[in-house]
């Protein structure tokens, strides 16, 4: 429908025939529900608001990437149905405005999406004539940024290794001729020195093996954390792993005055796990939890299942983690503890993801952390896509991925 059309046929109303002005008015519908059609085929979101913010109409996709009824959100304020979304000054310039957006419900979503004024006359009365209102479409970049991350991980990965070939080499053999020295010195101080001076200096030399040991911890804990494992799978009883974790560290906890729970579900069937591996991501877990507690708080270990997977979850009272540090927890090095080496998460992701399984933050600043291990049930070697909506069959052609800037939508 060519532009002013509307506007013409006002002027010419009252000479046009009554039957003219019906078929002009069929058009008009026609072209309207042609139109959204075409709008609600889109994969990308469409939202058209008057010039205050004020929703006029908005596609099948935006509704569902934001949870909305396209109905009951006509005619309403942008910022009442999308909760978050700073909407004064994402307009204030008049310009057009790219951003990228992270939506947690109701999906955990990454969106890129652009603001622009649409010009001529405003439908609210009271807003001036240069801004008669805004579009904002929105495209989903979720699984295009989660490809990003992982090749960044892959990258990082490869570094790691290169890394640890240097490690082992540079390290640990200094570490082996430093701790065959110091047995031949307590040798021939058992043989040849006056014993009490012999006595005092077992005393040094123990404390000098000890570090030797702390080194070589350090170091094969390092080379664990990257270099690729396979895990020995044998069917396991999980709430004995559960137990057996629990008992080794119990001191530990006793020490700190550490309250512990134990929730294990009766009927867990035993599942194909590498013993080993899943018994070193409990006592790293516990041991962050631990630490996170400090002292007098509680740990719950639960245990649960549903059809598919059985979980692990070890929530504590702990001073938690902020908003902005919860997603570097598995990122090499990053520790919120002065003494961590920032590796053990990295070596429970890795378990976990070999295991076929997924690892689950919760936690909120002051209020403590909940982490949660899903293990599937069953040995799985591939499994079902769900079909794509009738919407979502034509190819995605990939843009180039903004850094997310923005923030919680609800």
């Amino acid at each position: 429908m060519k532009s002013g059309f509307i506007d013409k046929l006002i002027e010419r109303l009252d000479r046009v025939d009554p039957q003219e002005i019906q078929s002009y008015v069929l058009r008009v519908v026609q072209e309207k529900g042609f139109l959204e059609k075409v709008f609600n085929a889109l994969r990308e979101g469409v939202i058209v608001t008057g010039a205050r913010g004020t929703i006029h109409y908005l596609n099948r996709a935006a509704s569902e990437l934001f949870g909305v009824d396209r109905n009951e959100s006509i005619g309403q304020p942008i910022e009442s149905r999308i909760r978050g979304l700073d909407w004064e000054s994402l307009t204030r310039s008049g310009r057009v405005v790219s951003r990228d957006l992270e939506i947690f419900y109701p999906e955990h979503r990454y969106v890129n999406f652009y603001v622009a004024p649409l010009e001529g006359e405003s439908v609210e009365d009271d807003q001036p004539d240069e801004v008669g209102g805004f579009v904002l479409l929105l495209r989903d970049i979720t699984e295009t940024r989660q490809v990003h991350l992982e090749e960044l991980e892959s990258e990082r990965m490869n570094a790691l290794t290169m890394l640890a070939a240097g490690v082992a080499h540079e390290i640990g053999n200094p570490l082996n001729s430093l701790n065959i020295h110091l047995q031949l010195m307590e040798r021939k101080l058992r043989k040849k020195a006056d014993p009490a001076l012999a006595r005092e200096l077992s005393e040094s030399l123990e404390i000098a093996r000890s570090e030797i040991k702390r080194l070589d911890f350090i170091v094969e804990k390092f080379l664990s954390a990257i270099r690729p494992t396979t895990p020995q799978f044998e069917l396991t009883d999980l709430n004995q792993i559960v137990r057996e974790s629990v008992q080794f560290l119990e001191p530990e906890l006793d020490d700190r005055g550490i309250d512990l729970q134990l929730q294990l579900h009766t009927d867990l069937p035993l599942i194909r796990i590498d013993r080993d591996q899943i018994k070193q991501v409990f006592y790293n877990l516990i041991r962050n939890a631990a630490q996170a507690i400090g002292s007098n708080g509680e740990l719950v270990v639960r245990t649960d299942l549903n059809d598919q997977q059985v979980s692990v979850s070890f929530a504590d009272t702990g001073s938690g983690i902020s908003a902005e540090e919860l997603g570097k927890v598995f990122e090499p090095y990053f520790t919120t503890k002065t003494t961590g080496s920032g590796l053990g998460l990295l070596i429970v992701h890795r378990i976990v993801r070999e295991h076929g399984g997924e690892v689950e933050f919760e936690s909120e600043e002051g209020e403590g952390t909940t982490v949660t291990i899903y293990l599937p049930r069953f040995e799985k070697q591939m499994r079902f896509l769900p079909p794509p909506k009738e919407e979502e069959t034509r190819s995605e052609e990939g843009d180039d991925v903004i850094e997310v800037e923005a923030s919680s939508v609800q």
